[in-house]
Protein backbone atom coordinates (compact mmCIF):
# COMPACT_ATOMS: atom_id res chain seq x y z
CA UNK A 1 0.00 0.00 0.00
CA UNK A 2 1.33 3.44 -0.96
CA UNK A 3 2.45 5.65 1.89
CA UNK A 4 1.02 9.12 2.52
CA UNK A 5 3.75 11.55 1.47
CA UNK A 6 4.28 14.53 3.76
CA UNK A 7 6.26 17.77 3.58
CA UNK A 8 7.00 19.46 6.92
CA UNK A 9 7.15 23.27 6.90
CA UNK A 10 8.53 24.90 10.06
CA UNK A 11 11.17 27.53 10.78
CA UNK A 12 12.52 25.49 13.72
CA UNK A 13 15.14 22.90 12.71
CA UNK A 14 14.35 20.96 15.88
CA UNK A 15 10.62 20.80 15.09
CA UNK A 16 11.32 19.79 11.48
CA UNK A 17 13.56 16.96 12.67
CA UNK A 18 11.12 15.77 15.34
CA UNK A 19 8.10 15.81 13.03
CA UNK A 20 10.03 14.01 10.29
CA UNK A 21 11.06 11.29 12.78
CA UNK A 22 7.50 10.90 14.08
CA UNK A 23 6.14 10.61 10.54
CA UNK A 24 8.83 8.23 9.29
CA UNK A 25 8.42 5.72 12.09
CA UNK A 26 4.75 5.32 11.14
CA UNK A 27 4.30 2.50 8.64
CA UNK A 28 1.85 4.26 6.32
CA UNK A 29 3.43 7.75 6.35
CA UNK A 30 6.62 9.16 4.84
CA UNK A 31 8.24 12.55 5.25
CA UNK A 32 9.56 13.28 1.77
CA UNK A 33 10.91 16.74 2.51
CA UNK A 34 11.12 19.70 4.87
CA UNK A 35 11.18 23.47 4.41
CA UNK A 36 12.20 26.27 6.75
CA UNK A 37 9.90 28.95 5.31
CA UNK A 38 6.99 29.33 2.89
CA UNK A 39 9.17 30.24 -0.09
CA UNK A 40 11.16 27.03 0.30
CA UNK A 41 7.88 25.21 0.91
CA UNK A 42 6.51 26.44 -2.39
CA UNK A 43 9.44 24.87 -4.22
CA UNK A 44 9.17 21.63 -2.22
CA UNK A 45 5.48 21.31 -3.02
CA UNK A 46 6.13 21.96 -6.70
CA UNK A 47 8.95 19.43 -6.97
CA UNK A 48 7.81 16.73 -4.53
CA UNK A 49 4.01 16.86 -4.96
CA UNK A 50 3.16 15.74 -1.39
CA UNK A 51 -0.20 14.38 -0.27
CA UNK A 52 -0.22 16.48 2.92
CA UNK A 53 1.81 19.32 4.38
CA UNK A 54 2.23 20.33 8.01
CA UNK A 55 2.55 24.10 8.27
CA UNK A 56 3.83 26.26 11.11
CA UNK A 57 1.67 29.32 11.69
CA UNK A 58 4.44 31.82 12.38
CA UNK A 59 7.44 31.81 10.05
CA UNK A 60 9.92 34.24 8.45
CA UNK A 61 9.85 35.60 4.88
CA UNK A 62 6.09 35.10 4.54
CA UNK A 63 3.36 34.81 7.16
CA UNK A 64 1.98 31.27 7.43
CA UNK A 65 -1.58 32.51 6.90
CA UNK A 66 -0.63 34.44 3.76
CA UNK A 67 1.05 31.33 2.40
CA UNK A 68 -1.95 29.16 3.29
CA UNK A 69 -4.37 31.59 1.62
CA UNK A 70 -2.33 31.54 -1.60
CA UNK A 71 -1.90 27.78 -1.48
CA UNK A 72 -5.65 27.11 -1.02
CA UNK A 73 -6.48 29.52 -3.83
CA UNK A 74 -3.95 28.21 -6.36
CA UNK A 75 -3.32 24.57 -5.38
CA UNK A 76 -5.77 23.33 -2.71
CA UNK A 77 -4.29 20.45 -0.72
CA UNK A 78 -4.59 18.94 2.77
CA UNK A 79 -2.85 21.09 5.38
CA UNK A 80 -2.39 20.34 9.09
CA UNK A 81 -1.40 23.49 10.96
CA UNK A 82 1.14 23.40 13.79
CA UNK A 83 0.16 26.08 16.29
CA UNK A 84 1.51 27.37 19.59
CA UNK A 85 -0.80 27.02 22.58
CA UNK A 86 -1.30 30.76 23.17
CA UNK A 87 -4.23 33.15 22.75
CA UNK A 88 -2.60 34.63 19.66
CA UNK A 89 -1.87 31.13 18.37
CA UNK A 90 -5.52 30.19 18.87
CA UNK A 91 -6.74 33.19 16.88
CA UNK A 92 -4.31 32.43 14.06
CA UNK A 93 -5.28 28.76 14.03
CA UNK A 94 -9.00 29.58 13.76
CA UNK A 95 -8.22 31.85 10.83
CA UNK A 96 -6.23 29.01 9.23
CA UNK A 97 -9.25 26.70 9.52
CA UNK A 98 -11.37 29.38 7.84
CA UNK A 99 -8.85 29.51 5.02
CA UNK A 100 -9.10 25.77 4.42
CA UNK A 101 -6.65 23.98 6.73
CA UNK A 102 -8.08 20.56 7.61
CA UNK A 103 -6.96 20.44 11.25
CA UNK A 104 -4.27 21.59 13.65
CA UNK A 105 -1.84 20.37 16.28
CA UNK A 106 -1.09 22.59 19.29
CA UNK A 107 2.61 22.33 20.10
CA UNK A 108 3.74 23.22 23.63
CA UNK A 109 5.52 26.50 24.36
CA UNK A 110 8.19 24.76 26.46
CA UNK A 111 9.55 21.23 26.41
CA UNK A 112 8.88 20.98 22.68
CA UNK A 113 10.81 17.74 22.13
CA UNK A 114 9.01 15.78 24.86
CA UNK A 115 5.71 17.51 24.06
CA UNK A 116 5.76 16.55 20.39
CA UNK A 117 6.66 12.97 21.25
CA UNK A 118 3.63 12.80 23.57
CA UNK A 119 1.52 14.12 20.70
CA UNK A 120 2.94 11.66 18.16
CA UNK A 121 -0.20 9.53 17.87
CA UNK A 122 -2.37 12.63 17.52
CA UNK A 123 -0.07 14.13 14.88
CA UNK A 124 0.01 10.99 12.74
CA UNK A 125 -3.74 10.44 13.08
CA UNK A 126 -4.43 13.98 11.88
CA UNK A 127 -2.05 13.62 8.93
CA UNK A 128 -3.69 10.32 8.00
CA UNK A 129 -7.14 11.86 8.27
CA UNK A 130 -6.11 14.96 6.30
CA UNK A 131 -4.94 12.79 3.41
CA UNK A 132 -8.48 11.39 3.10
CA UNK A 133 -10.32 14.68 3.68
CA UNK A 134 -12.30 16.60 1.10
CA UNK A 135 -10.35 19.82 0.61
CA UNK A 136 -12.01 22.90 -0.81
CA UNK A 137 -10.89 26.38 -1.72
CA UNK A 138 -11.75 28.84 1.00
CA UNK A 139 -15.01 30.67 0.35
CA UNK A 140 -14.70 34.28 -0.77
CA UNK A 141 -15.98 36.87 1.72
CA UNK A 142 -18.92 37.56 -0.61
CA UNK A 143 -19.94 33.89 -0.47
CA UNK A 144 -19.97 33.74 3.32
CA UNK A 145 -23.46 34.01 4.80
CA UNK A 146 -24.00 37.10 6.91
CA UNK A 147 -26.20 36.99 9.96
CA UNK A 148 -28.09 40.13 9.00
CA UNK A 149 -29.43 38.53 5.82
CA UNK A 150 -30.65 35.35 7.44
CA UNK A 151 -33.92 34.00 8.83
CA UNK A 152 -36.62 36.20 10.39
CA UNK A 153 -37.54 35.77 14.06
CA UNK A 154 -39.27 32.55 15.06
CA UNK A 155 -41.87 34.23 17.25
CA UNK A 156 -43.43 32.50 20.24
CA UNK A 157 -41.64 29.21 20.83
CA UNK A 158 -41.37 26.95 23.82
CA UNK A 159 -38.27 27.55 25.93
CA UNK A 160 -38.21 23.77 26.42
CA UNK A 161 -36.63 23.33 22.98
CA UNK A 162 -32.85 22.80 22.78
CA UNK A 163 -30.56 22.24 19.80
CA UNK A 164 -27.53 19.96 20.21
CA UNK A 165 -24.58 20.01 17.77
CA UNK A 166 -21.69 17.54 17.61
CA UNK A 167 -18.67 18.10 15.36
CA UNK A 168 -14.99 17.33 14.94
CA UNK A 169 -12.65 17.74 11.95
CA UNK A 170 -13.99 20.51 9.74
CA UNK A 171 -16.58 21.34 12.37
CA UNK A 172 -15.41 24.81 13.33
CA UNK A 173 -16.54 26.14 9.97
CA UNK A 174 -19.56 23.83 9.70
CA UNK A 175 -20.88 24.93 13.11
CA UNK A 176 -20.35 28.56 12.12
CA UNK A 177 -22.43 27.97 8.97
CA UNK A 178 -25.33 26.68 11.07
CA UNK A 179 -25.16 29.35 13.79
CA UNK A 180 -24.91 32.22 11.29
CA UNK A 181 -28.35 31.34 9.96
CA UNK A 182 -30.18 31.33 13.30
CA UNK A 183 -32.39 34.27 14.38
CA UNK A 184 -31.90 36.04 17.73
CA UNK A 185 -34.86 34.21 19.28
CA UNK A 186 -33.53 30.77 18.38
CA UNK A 187 -33.75 28.04 21.02
CA UNK A 188 -30.54 27.58 22.98
CA UNK A 189 -27.81 25.68 21.13
CA UNK A 190 -25.32 23.44 22.95
CA UNK A 191 -22.19 22.47 21.02
CA UNK A 192 -19.44 19.90 21.50
CA UNK A 193 -16.64 20.50 19.03
CA UNK A 194 -13.50 18.39 19.48
CA UNK A 195 -10.89 20.97 20.49
CA UNK A 196 -7.98 21.06 22.95
CA UNK A 197 -7.86 23.44 25.92
CA UNK A 198 -6.93 27.00 25.06
CA UNK A 199 -8.84 27.29 21.79
CA UNK A 200 -12.56 27.17 22.56
CA UNK A 201 -12.79 30.55 24.28
CA UNK A 202 -11.29 32.25 21.23
CA UNK A 203 -13.56 30.17 18.99
CA UNK A 204 -16.67 31.18 20.93
CA UNK A 205 -15.65 34.85 20.91
CA UNK A 206 -15.04 34.70 17.17
CA UNK A 207 -18.50 33.24 16.56
CA UNK A 208 -20.10 35.74 18.93
CA UNK A 209 -18.85 38.58 16.73
CA UNK A 210 -20.47 37.05 13.64
CA UNK A 211 -23.85 35.67 14.70
CA UNK A 212 -27.17 37.17 15.81
CA UNK A 213 -27.32 34.81 18.77
CA UNK A 214 -24.86 35.15 21.64
CA UNK A 215 -22.05 32.57 21.66
CA UNK A 216 -19.89 31.77 24.68
CA UNK A 217 -17.78 29.05 26.22
CA UNK A 218 -20.01 27.09 28.59
CA UNK A 219 -19.59 27.50 32.35
CA UNK A 220 -20.63 24.94 34.92
CA UNK A 221 -24.01 25.66 36.50
CA UNK A 222 -25.09 28.51 34.24
CA UNK A 223 -28.63 28.65 32.86
CA UNK A 224 -29.01 27.60 29.24
CA UNK A 225 -31.00 30.42 27.65
CA UNK A 226 -32.75 30.94 24.29
CA UNK A 227 -30.83 33.09 21.86
CA UNK A 228 -27.51 31.72 23.11
CA UNK A 229 -25.04 29.04 21.99
CA UNK A 230 -22.74 27.31 24.48
CA UNK A 231 -19.44 25.76 23.36
CA UNK A 232 -17.91 22.90 25.36
CA UNK A 233 -14.60 24.07 26.86
CA UNK A 234 -11.60 22.33 25.36
CA UNK A 235 -10.54 19.36 27.45
CA UNK A 236 -13.80 19.19 29.49
CA UNK A 237 -17.11 17.40 28.97
CA UNK A 238 -20.34 19.37 28.52
CA UNK A 239 -23.85 18.11 29.31
CA UNK A 240 -27.22 19.60 30.26
CA UNK A 241 -29.27 18.95 33.37
CA UNK A 242 -32.55 20.17 34.86
CA UNK A 243 -32.71 22.62 37.75
CA UNK A 244 -36.37 23.27 38.51
CA UNK A 245 -37.92 24.76 35.39
CA UNK A 246 -34.55 25.57 33.85
CA UNK A 247 -31.85 23.81 31.88
CA UNK A 248 -28.31 24.28 33.20
CA UNK A 249 -24.91 23.49 31.74
CA UNK A 250 -22.71 20.93 33.43
CA UNK A 251 -18.99 21.17 32.71
CA UNK A 252 -16.87 18.31 34.05
CA UNK A 253 -13.38 16.86 33.72
CA UNK A 254 -13.92 13.09 33.74
CA UNK A 255 -12.22 10.44 31.65
CA UNK A 256 -12.18 10.70 27.84
CA UNK A 257 -15.18 9.06 26.17
CA UNK A 258 -14.56 7.52 22.73
CA UNK A 259 -11.03 8.92 23.21
CA UNK A 260 -12.41 12.46 23.35
CA UNK A 261 -12.84 15.11 26.02
CA UNK A 262 -15.11 16.92 25.32
CA UNK A 263 -17.15 14.07 23.89
CA UNK A 264 -20.26 14.34 21.72
CA UNK A 265 -21.47 11.11 23.34
CA UNK A 266 -21.62 12.80 26.75
CA UNK A 267 -23.57 15.79 25.42
CA UNK A 268 -26.02 13.76 23.32
CA UNK A 269 -26.62 11.26 26.14
CA UNK A 270 -27.77 14.13 28.34
CA UNK A 271 -30.03 15.35 25.53
CA UNK A 272 -31.73 11.96 25.36
CA UNK A 273 -32.03 11.65 29.13
CA UNK A 274 -33.01 15.21 30.05
CA UNK A 275 -34.57 16.88 27.00
CA UNK A 276 -36.15 13.97 25.11
CA UNK A 277 -38.69 15.05 22.45
CA UNK A 278 -37.81 18.73 22.92
CA UNK A 279 -34.31 18.12 21.56
CA UNK A 280 -33.00 18.59 18.03
CA UNK A 281 -29.75 16.80 17.22
CA UNK A 282 -27.28 17.85 14.50
CA UNK A 283 -24.21 15.77 13.65
CA UNK A 284 -21.64 17.61 11.55
CA UNK A 285 -18.37 16.67 9.85
CA UNK A 286 -15.79 14.77 11.89
CA UNK A 287 -13.57 11.73 12.14
CA UNK A 288 -14.63 8.63 14.08
CA UNK A 289 -17.88 7.55 15.70
CA UNK A 290 -18.19 9.81 18.75
CA UNK A 291 -21.85 10.52 19.52
CA UNK A 292 -23.44 7.97 17.18
CA UNK A 293 -24.83 5.73 19.92
CA UNK A 294 -26.16 8.62 21.99
CA UNK A 295 -27.69 10.24 18.91
CA UNK A 296 -29.68 7.05 18.36
CA UNK A 297 -30.76 7.28 22.00
CA UNK A 298 -31.90 10.85 21.29
CA UNK A 299 -34.05 9.60 18.42
CA UNK A 300 -35.50 6.82 20.58
CA UNK A 301 -36.36 9.48 23.20
CA UNK A 302 -38.30 11.51 20.61
CA UNK A 303 -35.68 14.00 19.37
CA UNK A 304 -35.50 15.04 15.71
CA UNK A 305 -32.03 14.48 14.21
CA UNK A 306 -30.21 15.78 11.14
CA UNK A 307 -26.83 14.58 9.84
CA UNK A 308 -24.60 16.41 7.39
CA UNK A 309 -24.26 14.64 4.05
CA UNK A 310 -21.04 13.17 2.71
CA UNK A 311 -20.62 15.62 -0.18
CA UNK A 312 -20.45 18.64 2.13
CA UNK A 313 -18.35 17.04 4.91
CA UNK A 314 -14.61 17.50 5.24
CA UNK A 315 -14.62 14.07 6.92
CA UNK A 316 -17.79 11.95 6.81
CA UNK A 317 -16.94 9.66 9.74
CA UNK A 318 -19.20 10.91 12.55
CA UNK A 319 -22.29 11.54 10.40
CA UNK A 320 -21.78 8.21 8.62
CA UNK A 321 -21.67 6.31 11.92
CA UNK A 322 -24.74 8.11 13.24
CA UNK A 323 -26.64 7.30 10.04
CA UNK A 324 -25.53 3.65 10.26
CA UNK A 325 -26.83 3.55 13.86
CA UNK A 326 -30.27 4.62 12.64
CA UNK A 327 -30.03 7.99 14.43
CA UNK A 328 -30.83 10.33 11.52
CA UNK A 329 -34.27 11.46 10.39
CA UNK A 330 -32.68 13.44 7.56
CA UNK A 331 -29.29 13.70 5.84
CA UNK A 332 -28.73 17.13 4.32
CA UNK A 333 -26.05 19.33 2.74
CA UNK A 334 -24.54 21.73 5.26
CA UNK A 335 -26.24 24.82 3.82
CA UNK A 336 -29.68 23.20 4.20
CA UNK A 337 -29.36 22.15 7.84
CA UNK A 338 -30.23 25.46 9.54
CA UNK A 339 -33.16 26.23 7.19
CA UNK A 340 -34.59 22.75 7.82
CA UNK A 341 -34.11 23.12 11.56
CA UNK A 342 -36.00 26.43 11.51
CA UNK A 343 -38.74 24.85 9.43
CA UNK A 344 -39.19 22.12 12.04
CA UNK A 345 -39.16 24.67 14.85
CA UNK A 346 -41.86 26.72 13.16
CA UNK A 347 -43.92 23.57 12.79
CA UNK A 348 -43.63 22.86 16.52
CA UNK A 349 -44.71 26.45 17.24
CA UNK A 350 -47.88 25.87 15.22
CA UNK A 351 -46.82 28.26 12.47
CA UNK A 352 -47.14 27.62 8.76
CA UNK A 353 -44.40 25.52 7.22
CA UNK A 354 -42.38 27.76 4.97
CA UNK A 355 -38.97 27.21 3.51
CA UNK A 356 -36.45 29.68 4.88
Amino acid sequence: MAKTRVVVVDDSALVRTLLAEIINRTADLQCIGTAADPLAAREAIRSLNPDVITLDVEMPRMDGLDFLARLMRLRPMPVVMVSTLTERGAETTLRALELGAVDFVAKPKIGIADGLQRLADDITAKIRMAAAAQVRRAASPAATPTAAAEAPPLGRLSTEKLVFIGASTGGTEATKEVLLRLPPDSPAVVVTQHMPPGFTRSYAARLDGLTRIRVKEAEDGERVLPGHAYIAPGGRHLSVERSGANYVARVRDGEPVNRHRPSVEVLFESAARVVGPNAFGIMLTGMGADGATAMRAMRDAGAYNICQDQASCVVFGMPREAIAAGAAHEVLPLTQIAPRLLERLRATAGLALTRV
